[in-house]
């Protein structure tokens, strides 16, 4: 992922309101109750557009901006036995909304100033830092994630209602976000945004720490509480109580924003050293009935939305899983250590959708992708809607050894001798178990909506202790096609659904 590129679709231009005293990190008693309180009230007022900071830090440039850093020795309980430290993010540049902090002991919070003692500037940039309290730009938690002696970044909230975590060992990857609203509409899509923060003090030896946030829009408002449980994989647990302004029937629940540019499904026109670049390279889901269903995905010519109908859905994520630094041959940006982000409803969230989007682009520094859950039932204004998911940044969900799960998805020309618009779908299984595989081959089961398939092949593949499915698409002039192969073997190993929504390319 690209500095800043999933924090560049939030900025939408609304007329700037004047910068004003901090409006909700109030000092006094504070608890989860006071947060849904405050969120209610707040929606019952219409919508006032966040305070933006002058002009002299809106208006610097990247490099300037770039030059405005933390100290690390004023980090938050840098001087206490605690497990954890935090850091603030100057306001400016294209972070011109700023948000409150305040700090939350023993059930009383006391509101975080700004202080131009907290940060530097870096030559040759000279930037004037302000003297008043004008809030920052968001916070990031650190932990000795990977090494007792490094205080690691364990978590970053900045820009809209975006955050992002990962595990040990990776790198920062893919976003999360509050919620998502209209996205993919044709009237543009709507970014609430976190207008406050409540941070709880860790105690010594704490193996979590909670984070409340605030969050605000046109249509909605919410208050949420995020309980990060740092590891291998690290955990977010969040509780999410939402009270519209309006009829919502467009919004998503756990959204994950990602990049894909393009992989061995995709490489047509690109002229790049590398074989793939990506921070995801799928769309894993487990439905309601158990069933593992993977969606490589891709970079397609025009925007793409793909709806998965679900009831009480057990999870889904957006998933990196090639974990071969081969795979990439990148010494900088090491995709192959970027994190998965899989979500598990805690509770059944009832009837709606994983829905998918895929935004063309060009370069591996805008994030493209985007997947959440959208419930089938809108949200009334005047009521309240809570939700309680958990967000795993680390390592896949784990599946039974014995299952044959998608290694690899290869897409190219079907004739090798002249050009046909015949496509060959490639499509690798591999069991994570050392049993042997059955005598007897698998069958395969390929359709689809459009065109027609034929050439079905499968045989082993003992590289990958699995199998290779072969088929042909043709088209017949059809620009896009609804792929879908489901793989029965005969010793009954359970196997991943493969699905794929093949466009065509110009």
């Amino acid at each position: 992922m690209g500095l800043f590129t999933a924090l560049f679709f939030p900025l939408v231009f609304l007329m700037a309101m004047p910068l004003q005293a901090r409006e909700f990190t109030l000092d006094g008693d504070f608890s989860r109750d006071t947060l849904i309180n405050m969120a209610r009230e707040l929606a019952k007022e219409p919508y006032q557009p966040a305070a933006e900071v002058p002009d002299e830090l809106g208006d610097l440039e990247y490099d300037e901006y770039r030059a405005i850093r933390f100290r690390p020795g004023q980090s938050v309980w840098a001087d206490q036995d605690s497990p954890y430290r935090m850091q603030m993010f100057h306001p400016g540049f294209f972070y011109k909304q700023p948000v409150e902090i305040a700090i939350v002991e023993d059930g009383k919070a006391q509101h975080l100033p700004y202080s131009a003692d907290f940060f530097s500037v870096d030559p040759p940039a000279e930037v004037t830092l302000p003297d008043e309290d004008i809030g920052y730009a968001g916070l990031r938690l650190h932990t000795p994630l990977n090494n007792p002696d490094i205080w690691d970044e364990l978590i970053v909230f900045q820009g809209a209602s975006y955050f992002r975590s990962l595990g040990r060992g990776q790198l920062y990857g893919l976003s999360a976000r509050g919620l998502a609203v209209k996205t993919g509409s044709p009237e543009g899509e709507e970014f609430p945004i976190f207008r406050a923060f409540w941070i709880e003090k860790p105690t010594p030896g704490a193996n979590a720490v909670v984070v409340h946030a605030l969050l605000d829009s046109d249509s909605v408002t919410g208050a949420y509480r995020f309980t990060i449980r740092p590891g291998d994989s690290t955990q977010v647990d969040i509780e999410a109580t939402l009270f519209p302004r309006v009829e919502m029937t467009d919004f998503g629940l756990a959204p994950g924003t990602s990049m894909y540019y393009f992989g061995p499904n995709d490489r047509l026109g690109i002229d790049d050293f590398r074989p793939r670049v990506h921070d995801s390279d799928g769309l894993l889901m487990k439905n309601g009935n158990g069933q593992r269903i993977w969606r490589p995905l891709s970079d397609p010519d025009t925007l793409q939305m793909s709806a998965f109908v679900d009831t009480s859905p057990m999870g889904f994520g957006l998933i990196q899983r090639e974990r071969d630094f081969n795979a990439y041959q990148d010494l900088e940006a090491h995709y192959e250590k970027r994190p998965n982000l899989w979500v598990e409803p805690l509770g059944d969230w009832g009837a709606g959708q994983v829905v998918l989007t895929e935004i063309p682009t060009n370069s591996e520094i805008h994030d493209n992708i985007v997947a959440f859950w959208k419930p089938e039932a809108p949200m009334k204004p005047g009521q309240s809607y809570s939700f309680a998911y958990r967000l795993t940044w680390g390592e896949e969900p784990i599946a039974a050894p014995e299952m044959l799960r998608v290694e690899a998805t290869r897409i190219g020309r079907a004739d090798i001798a002249q050009p046909t618009p015949r496509r060959l779908v490639i499509v690798d299984y591999a069991a994570r178990d050392n049993q042997p595989l059955s005598d007897e081959l698998p069958k395969v089961h390929v359709e689809t909506n459009n065109g027609q398939i034929s050439n079905v092949v499968v045989r082993r593949h003992p590289g990958i202790h699995g199998y290779r499915v072969a088929f042909e698409l043709d088209p017949q002039g059809a620009a896009m096609a609804e792929l879908r192969l489901t793989l029965t073997s005969a010793d009954e190993r359970p196997a991943e659904h493969w699905v794929y929504r093949w466009t065509e390319e110009g």
